[in-house]
């Protein structure tokens, strides 16, 4: 390290202290604080580049375990160091010092990526390097490659600085080494040990003797001990062979009293072997007592449930009662749990024999019946569609859930005594049944559609305009159908009433095939079977609604949306119930009308958004609202009704969206199209008329949508104004337009007037040209064409008008500004002063309005 001459540092500058030892600063104010030392420093700049100068040090931190560090520090403006870049020494891969037989600034250091520095001095360098080398053999096992370095540099004598350095760093790690620290429990004791012989530590021998000593008598001490405890222990083991003696002389006298006992327990095992056989033949006899009264009193069935079960008799309620408590006992009989061997008995198996007789007997009569009931129910004349005041109702069938009522206890024990036999009686049902309900679907959905299209070529328009064609009505309403006269059509149908689908009635499949209650536990036991049944009955149900949806669709091309918000709402209601079986088959249905009505969305949102983009504009078009602008809001302001009481709207938040973009897209291509009016006065207007329309709905999802539309008018009504604002003074503004071009090119304000096209007196020239009644003339000019290009439905006339106002005041200073700047002195000025230009424009709108 260098030497310097003591000075008090309040005597000397910093920047003297800084000049003559970056080392002193470096170790001071950058490693000191993050307890490190510094090893080595050398000056470098990247090779090549600028001369930017900073600081790379070989540091090493002061903590254990050793960590050896290649440090970059760049000095600020205030002279102060900053630590860059940070490298661990054990990382480095290669030091390149370039050449070996010249001299030379340049090296290179590989880590994961070369750097290459180029540094202040050889000497400088040739210290860094074999610091490094130094450093790599002591403490990192030679794990860094060295080329290009000759061998004087790494094995040179080094000055009397980097020696001491070196050697002091050396011992002070090599102490760190040997040196182990006292756990603190031996700190303790020792300091223990001290207090006691306080009086002779100071003299080591009296201590040493004093400790032998004491290690002396505990040694005896401990050998007396040992003597003592093998004294005790034969005293032990003499009291334990006496207890031995004791023992044996116990166990001789028990063998004594077993043999005395012996005779006495055979006598009583004889005496408990008699009891218990005849514990066992009076059991025996009991059990088999017990099961002749249960197969007596189980398997007897009365004559007279025979005689029925024989006849099998349903012509009246009286006889089909008389059956069904025949077959309740035929039932009791035959589910008797008895022993597989009783079959083998001869009356037992009689017995069996004739209650699997009467059983198949009464099953062939009873199929028999059901089977011409539902053959007469589906060849039964379709009653005629019902009208009332705001519905359209199919015939009920509550005549036919009767008649199969009093079936049911039969038709249950039917399903548990035969389900082979049971499990064709639906494919029977549905094949009846299907035909009327085919005949009665069919008759419904044309006089839906008969009402349906008479209301159309009616009053359309009119139940269009109103609350909401086909909304969910009050979105409690269950059943939906279609007005009675054509006083209450238009308003019945915006109210909501749609069509509803003949009644998929549960009850009927519950009266064909019913359990011991009617609705409880066939929901649960028959669900994919009674979804089955019902697919077969009703399979003219989903075709129809699909025709009808269509034809609703060509009544009004927006209807898509109160069909999705119905069928979606209904959706929701159904899967929110608790009725199992009706989400089975009909929420299959609803599901299927569901997917159809949403693809019937998107393809209106699709034609519509086509529509939009390839809108033709009116050849005579003299601006205004453009036509798919009121489309799209003729299309929201139906979506806001259809959707006012709708549980879900993330279908319509995105068409929303959509469209949208679809009418932004479109107004913002009439930029490029060729029209007789000022483009940007039309895209002004709508954007306007777009803003103001979406402000009023405030529809969330279009709030980003506002904001934009708000921008593009603002942006629109720039330009126009830009635009527009030529036209009064369009000689001078070319002019002046020239003059900024020349300033901007590079010429100097002063000299603009020493060009001849821009010289003082053609400026006096194109001023003459602009008199305060002709500028008033000008703009008078200018507010009647801006009258009759806007549109009066959105009043900008005024906001255009302060616009340009404003415009055409800044305009005005701009002219006056540069007059002053490139023509000072001339006492050129214009014919007009801003107070004039206002009072111009004060007049025009006054006298105008």
């Amino acid at each position: 390290m260098h030497q310097f001459p003591l000075f008090h540092e309040d005597k000397i500058p910093r920047i003297l202290f800084t000049m003559t030892s970056p080392w002193l600063l470096l170790e001071k104010d950058v490693f000191t604080p993050l307890n490190e030392r510094l090893l080595e420093i050398v000056h470098i700049w990247k090779t090549g580049k600028k001369r930017k100068g900073s600081v790379l040090c070989v540091v090493v931190a002061n903590y254990r375990p050793i960590q050896l560090f290649l440090v970059k520090v760049k000095a600020d403006r205030g002279e102060q160091y900053k630590i860059t870049n940070r490298w661990l020494l054990k990382y480095l891969k290669l030091v390149d010092g370039k050449t070996v037989n010249q001299e030379t600034l340049d090296f290179e250091l590989q880590f994961d990526k070369v750097y290459k520095w180029t540094a202040g001095s050889c000497d400088e360098k040739n210290a860094f390097i074999r610091c490094l080398w130094k450093l790599n053999h002591r403490y990192l096992s030679g794990i860094i490659s060295f080329v290009n370095v000759p061998s004087c540099t790494m094995e040179g004598k080094q000055g009397p600085q980097e020696n001491a350095k070196a050697s002091a760093e050396a011992e002070n790690q090599e102490e760190h080494c040997v040196y182990q620290e006292m756990t603190p429990k031996e700190t303790a004791d020792m300091l223990k040990l001290m207090e006691e012989y306080e009086p002779i530590v100071n003299n080591a021998a009296a201590f040493a003797e004093q400790l032998s000593s004491d290690l002396q008598v505990l040694d005896e001490t401990n050998l007396q001990a040992i003597i003592s405890s093998e004294r005790q222990v034969m005293l032990l083991m003499n009291s334990i062979d006496e207890a031995l003696v004791e023992v044996a002389k116990v166990e001789e006298t028990l063998q004594i009293h077993d043999k005395l006992l012996g005779s006495l327990k055979q006598q009583m095992d004889h005496i408990q072997q008699e009891n218990f056989l005849l514990h066992r033949i009076e059991s025996n006899q009991e059990k088999l007592m017990g099961e002749i009264l249960f197969l007596t009193s189980n398997l007897d069935l009365n004559e007279e449930h025979c005689q029925v079960l024989r006849q099998g008799d349903l012509s009246s309620p009286r006889k089909v009662k008389a059956c069904i408590e025949a077959v309740e006992a035929l039932s009791s009989c035959m589910n008797v749990q008895i022993q597989p061997g009783y079959r083998k008995l001869q009356a037992v198996a009689e017995q069996l024999i004739m209650f699997e007789t009467l059983k198949q007997n009464f099953e062939n009569s009873f199929i028999s019946h059901i089977t011409s009931i539902f053959e007469q129910q589906g060849n039964t004349q379709v009653p005629p569609v019902m009208q009332q005041t705001n519905k359209l109702i199919s015939p009920t069938h509550e005549s036919y859930h009767d008649e199969l009522l009093p079936y049911v206890p039969l038709m249950t024990w039917l399903k548990n005594t035969n389900p082979m036999l049971f499990s064709d009686l639906p494919k029977v049902y549905a094949r009846s049944l299907c035909r009327l309900y085919e005949r009665e679907i069919k008759n419904f959905f044309e006089m839906a559609r008969m009402l349906l299209l008479g209301r159309a070529k009616d009053s359309l328009q009119e139940c269009l305009d109103k609350t909401g064609f086909m909304a969910y009505g009050n979105r409690r309403q269950s059943q939906f159908g279609l007005p009675e006269n054509r006083n209450e059509e238009d308003d019945d149908l915006d109210k909501g009433n749609l069509v509803k689908p003949p009644a998929t009635s549960e009850r009927e499949e519950d009266a064909a095939f019913p359990e011991e209650s009617p609705c409880a536990k066939i929901k649960s036991q028959l669900e994919e079977p009674s979804a089955q049944l019902l697919t077969e009955i009703f399979n003219s149900l989903e075709p129809e609604l699909r025709s009808f949806i269509d034809t609703f669709n060509k009544v009004h091309e927006f209807s898509c949306l109160q069909v999705l918000v119905t069928l979606n709402d209904y959706m929701l209601e159904i899967q929110g119930s608790s009725s199992a079986l009706s989400s089975s088959f009909l929420n299959t249905v609803l599901s299927n009308m569901l997917l159809l009505a949403k693809n019937n969305f998107n393809k209106c949102i699709y034609a519509l958004c086509k529509e939009i983009e390839e809108a033709k504009l009116p050849s005579k078009m003299k601006g205004g609202i453009l036509p798919f602008v009121s489309r799209f809001e003729e299309y929201v302001n139906f979506s806001e009704e259809a959707f006012k009481w709708a549980q879900q709207t993330g279908e319509l938040e995105k068409a929303h969206m959509r469209l949208v973009d679809t009418v932004f897209n479109s107004i913002n291509n009439l930029s490029s199209v060729n029209l007789k009016v000022n483009t940007d006065m039309v895209i002004m207007e709508n954007f306007h008329h777009m803003h103001r329309f979406l402000l009023q709905k405030k529809i969330c999802c279009l709030e980003s949508k506002q904001r934009e539309a708000k921008e593009m008018y603002s942006k629109h009504l720039v330009l126009y104004v830009t635009q527009c604002l030529g036209q009064p003074l369009e000689k001078l503004k070319h002019f002046f337009e020239g003059v900024k071009t020349r300033v901007a090119q590079g010429v100097k304000e002063e000299e603009v007037s020493f060009h001849l096209a821009y010289s003082k007196q053609e400026l006096r020239k194109v001023i003459e040209k602009y008199p305060g009644k002709e500028v008033k003339r000008a703009l008078e000019t200018l507010y009647k064409k801006i009258v009759k290009s806007l549109s009066p439905e959105e009043n900008l006339l005024p906001v255009v008008w302060q616009a340009m106002e404003q415009k055409f005041i800044c305009q005005y200073q701009e002219f006056e500004d540069l007059i002053q700047r490139c023509y000072a002195g001339s006492g050129i000025t214009m014919d007009f002063t801003v107070e004039d230009l206002l009072s111009y424009f004060n007049s025009i709108t006054q006298f105008k309005m």
